[in-house]
């Protein structure tokens, strides 16, 4: 019997000093990792979640959609918008440089040159202050996926975007009928009860991975103004 060859072991493609610390994109055998502060962010192995995240969502609309993207990533969840039609518009905010850079580069198949749709603009800006500006307006669909989770920030700050002040703020941000989707590495039944006492309409989806518990999906509309 043939011996299972050993997983290649992560090489590092570039270091970079990002806003909230050291940023390492790392190439394990065809795929690309990006870790933060030595924690474990994201890969381009699988993505099935993440593409949920906006799949979801815009299934639950009927006309046009206009999204907010809270994190880049490695693009799966913005290449997943593009792919439907009825998309318009899509704002992808982005804290660190370096994570839109690999977008040019190594991160390019994986985002499918989404960077360069001209439905896409780019804000380099950390999204709690995207949120806060009455500027930025309303959205059909926000798309969350700046964590791993709720409850396991990348920064302490981010904290706020998921207690009742941070959801006042999406609230705000969504338009009657829009749809929040929050991406998650675990449940989170916390947040989850958090999402039930403002929204009527709430979903949980379940999404296997191959090791380790199931990714979230957290889905919340805003309801329709009522007629009459």
């Amino acid at each position: 019997m043939d011996a299972i060859p050993e997983a290649a072991e992560p090489v590092v493609v570039e270091r970079a000093t990002g806003l909230g610390g050291e940023l390492v994109l790392r190439r394990a055998g065809a795929d690309y990792e990006i870790i933060s502060n030595g924690v474990f962010l994201m890969d381009t192995r699988n993505g099935e979640s993440e593409r949920l995240l906006a799949a979801a969502a815009l299934e639950a609309l009927d006309g046009p959609a206009r999204l907010l993207i809270g994190g880049l990533g490695v693009g799966f969840s913005l290449a997943e918008a593009l792919r439907h039609p009825r998309v318009t518009a899509v704002t992808v905010v982005e804290r660190e440089p370096a994570v839109i850079a690999w977008h040019a580069t190594a991160l390019r198949p994986w985002s499918r040159g989404a960077l360069e749709d001209p439905r896409v603009t780019v804000a380099r800006a950390d999204l709690l202050d995207v949120l806060a500006d009455p500027a930025t307006g309303a959205f059909d669909v926000l798309c969350l996926d700046i964590d791993n989770g709720p409850g396991w920030t990348v920064t302490p700050g981010n904290a706020r975007l998921y207690g009742p002040a941070g959801l006042d703020l999406l609230t705000a941000r969504l338009a009657p009928g829009g749809v929040l989707a929050v991406w998650s590495a675990a449940a989170d039944p916390a947040f989850e009860t958090r999402l039930r006492r403002r929204f009527s309409d709430v979903r949980a989806v379940a999404v296997p991975v191959p090791r380790g518990e199931p990714d979230m999906v957290y889905l919340a509309r805003r309801p329709l103004p009522r007629r009459g």
